[in-house]
């Protein structure tokens, strides 16, 4: 096969050419034929060839292996929902009357040290009672199943109270995958003999018709960030991967010139050259993202934890990923050679500098501005979570961080064209940024990206952080647990409390019985949109902890100030429904009447003390009324403590799960934002790490493509006795130069992009210096390991036998 093609009538010979096709018809085949070829110069070009070949294809591989690892969270949260959906059941509108096939099933979540513990307590109605996922039977009485990590935790040394607070249940197995989120996760199921009809509900079946609750809006804008973040750099290294080699490229381009072909065909070849080398970069970003997904069981997010198996892109995703980069790889490759002019002999000839225009480089961060500013600008409603919404937010971003992709280059153009003077090294440096800054600010334009993301999602999780300490610092002022859960009678209150009083640790422990109650049904009254008044029973002495009160005695009943702007209908003789609708909007079952005494006196609340109001209506001393009178009675107990006391919180929660396995916890002891927002952080800037590392290796490359271009220039230098420091020193200023414009503009762009998300998400503005200066740092120590790693190829070129010709 030949470029050059015989004319005609040259030499006596004729043309043998088949006829010419159509246009349209044989475009595809000599693009198929240009690019083959180019396949072929990637693969049989010898050692500089193949390590061409290889830096593209590593480089492009690290970009598909993120770029799949993001793909697979759509697809990761599916199954970690549908494990969750399948082995739980919240209750039934209408639940099962007691059967063979039905049990009693309630929650028994515990915490410890600040980990949260699933468990489930179930008492079987008969036989063959429903099994949920993970088990083929249910456990014996007094027996439990637990998951791997939980069993673990309990064979601990540290876990003595853990294993006294499960000491009721011998461990009688492990859960398999099925009925586990993911492998860290700590969950266990006992079955109970003491389950009671109060404490649970009856449910024939496992697997519920549940959407998961919508995350919050700093979690949503968090997430969209990330991703954000995490992926632009990406796709920019994606794109500077696929030039690697392009000096020599364009020299064999030049031989090829000389034997016949044109400039179009130059363009294709080269084409299939990045086309070999990101299709080798696909298939080994494949196999990274195989081998990466193994350490998807080690990595708790967000306390989300799931197998390898379920990170995984959707088909679609992963085909769009297939087709995408290879397209990219063939189009950033032409549109790299439209910038030169490729010519016979060996002979590069670049186009004239074009000067770079600003106009449409502001086109990017206006067009954010005009996605990004409508949300601000309505930050005090709340964020509303829609698909228009997310897709503004994503879109804005990103276009804000391409933004600044667009305008370091002309940043850097007319920063380094205004520079004079100075040491010779710094000279050197300077006038090569001034002939062709292109490649550095290509390679730096990831940094930027990089940094600009981190920044910013940096400032949102510190908002956050911040917003959220602040309200359990508020709430745990007074060190104080609260725990509620049924009861049927004062006495087993006052027993809690004994018990309670009693734990290491506490300084006091009170305790009421609260019940809810409404009007009594009348014509033209709905009883359904009637909002129900809050009753609490208690001895006079635990009453004088709520409310001043004037004399008390067993049998009174007070009469407060919780709500003097709303008509609750309570007032002394009135008569109260004690089976009002237990969820608003409910309709009302069979009243059940009751008469406030016509001696009730009145009483005003005292403050909580931890900052939240109360609201009792009505306060009955046990002989006023019997909490056995009414359907569903509450235990409302608050324990203080001693902070000072070694493990105080846990031998609380011991007491607690003695008294009743089902008692609901609420405090703020444990503030599970920290642990989660430092999860994200870890992870957030080790990518941010690692991308940096990406983008360092990048411009290593690219500065010793440049140095290896200038070689004849380095061995005249050399010649002429310049000594070797002051052509180390040029090269770190080459670099350090844009990297520092880059990250002042990375700064700027982080900050004013984090202000609009925590403008966005209504969270003062809280900027973590810290992390802004550790990212910082990272991006400036690229600057040395590209100088050091650049220095023995430098070393290598300033020989006199470079000057060597033939």
């Amino acid at each position: 096969m030949t470029l050059l093609r015989s004319r005609p009538g040259t030499d006596g010979e004729r043309d043998t050419a088949p006829p010419a096709l159509p246009a349209a018809r044989r475009a595809p085949a000599v693009w198929a034929r240009d690019l083959a070829m180019g396949m072929r110069f990637a693969a049989g070009g010898g050692r500089e060839g193949w390590i061409r070949t290889a830096l593209t294809a590593a480089g492009v591989a690290l970009g598909v292996a993120v770029l799949l690892l993001g793909a697979s969270a759509p697809t990761l949260m599916n199954a970690w929902h549908a494990r969750e959906k399948a082995r739980e059941n919240l209750g039934q509108a209408h639940p099962p009357p007691p059967g063979d096939r039905t049990l009693l099933y309630a929650s028994a979540n515990t915490t410890f040290h600040g980990t949260a513990i699933r468990g489930r307590l179930v008492r079987p109605d008969g036989t063959r009672p429903p099994v949920p996922p993970g088990l083929d039977h249910l456990p014996g009485p007094g027996r439990m199943v637990v998951s791997p990590a939980l069993k673990e935790l309990l064979d601990s040394p540290g876990a003595g109270l853990l294993r006294e607070r499960l000491g009721a249940y011998r461990i009688a197995g492990v859960i398999g995958d099925e009925g586990l989120q993911g492998p860290r996760e700590l969950t266990y199921l006992a079955q109970s003999t003491t389950l009671g009809e109060r404490d649970g509900y009856r449910i024939d079946h496992f697997g519920k018709n549940w959407e998961p609750r919508p995350l919050t809006a700093p979690a949503t804008v968090l997430v969209i960030m990330t991703c954000v973040a995490l992926l632009t750099p990406v796709m920019v290294f994606i794109g500077t991967s696929v030039r690697f080699g392009n000096e020599r490229r364009e020299r064999r381009l030049a031989a090829l010139r000389l034997v016949g072909a044109d400039v179009r065909t130059t363009r294709r070849i080269a084409s299939g050259e990045a086309l070999f080398g990101s299709l080798l970069g696909l298939l080994g970003g494949g196999l990274l993202f195989l081998a990466a997904r193994q350490l998807a069981p080690a990595i708790t997010l967000w306390d989300i934890n799931v197998y390898s198996a379920d990170v995984a892109p959707g088909p679609v995703t992963a085909l769009l990923i297939a087709v995408l980069v290879p397209a990219a790889a063939v189009l950033v490759t032409l549109v790299a050679q439209r910038g030169v002019t490729v010519e016979p002999l060996g002979v590069v000839r670049h186009r004239p500098p074009v000067r770079r225009r600003l106009w449409w480089r502001l086109a990017l961060p206006v067009l954010s501005a005009l996605l990004l500013v409508p949300l601000v600008l309505r930050h005090r409603q709340p964020w509303d979570d829609t698909p228009v919404n997310t897709f503004r937010l994503a879109a804005g971003s990103t276009l804000l961080l391409f933004g600044i992709t667009a305008l370091l280059p002309w940043l850097v153009e007319r920063v380094v064209g205004r520079l004079r003077g100075g040491p010779v090294p710094w000279q050197l440096a300077v006038r090569r940024l001034q002939l062709n800054s292109g490649p550095a600010t290509r390679a730096v334009s990831g940094i930027t990206v990089a940094v600009a993301g981190a920044i910013a999602i940096h400032m949102l999780m510190t908002g956050m952080q911040t917003g959220y300490a602040a309200a359990y610092a508020k709430s745990g002022q007074v060190p104080r647990i609260s725990f509620w859960g049924h009861t049927d009678t004062w006495r087993s209150t006052e027993r809690a409390l004994a018990a309670l009083r009693a734990t290491p640790g506490v300084t006091a422990a009170h305790g009421t019985i609260d019940l809810n109650a409404g009007r009594m049904p009348a014509p033209g009254r709905d009883l359904s949109r009637d909002l129900p008044a809050v009753l609490t029973v208690g001895s006079c002495a635990e009453l004088r902890h709520l409310a001043r009160l004037p004399a008390c005695k067993d049998g009174d009943v007070f009469v407060t100030d919780a709500r003097p702007d709303r008509d609750t209908g309570i007032t002394p003789g009135a008569t109260l429904n004690l089976n009002p609708p237990l969820v608003y909007g409910e309709p009302a079952g069979r009243p059940r009447p009751w008469t406030v005494p016509p001696a009730a006196r009145a009483a005003r609340l005292l403050p909580s003390g931890d900052g939240h109001p109360r609201y009792y209506d009505l306060l009955l001393t046990p002989a006023a009324l019997d909490p056995a009178r009414y359907t569903a009675p509450d235990m409302q107990l608050d324990v203080d403590f001693d902070r000072g006391t070694p493990d105080a919180v846990e031998h609380i929660r011991n007491t607690a799960a003695r008294i009743g396995p089902t008692m609901y916890e609420s405090s703020s002891v444990d503030n599970p934002h920290d642990r989660q927002l430092d999860g994200v952080r870890t992870a957030l800037f080790t990518g941010a790490v690692i991308t940096l590392l990406l983008i360092g290796a990048g411009l290593i490359i690219s500065t010793v493509e440049q140095l290896h271009e200038r070689r004849r220039l380095l061995s005249v230098l050399d010649a002429h006795g310049t000594r070797r420091a002051t052509l180390g020193w040029s090269v770190l200023w080459q670099t350090a130069l844009p990297v520092a414009l880059g990250l002042a503009l990375a700064v700027t762009c982080g900050l004013t992009l984090g202000t609009l998300l925590l403008t966005i998400i209504g969270t003062g503005l809280a900027v973590d210096w810290a992390g802004i200066a550790g990212i910082t740092a990272i991006g400036a120590a690229v600057i040395l390991f590209v100088t050091a790693l650049s220095l023995p190829p430098l070393w290598r070129m300033m020989r006199p036998d470079g000057l060597r010709t033939e």
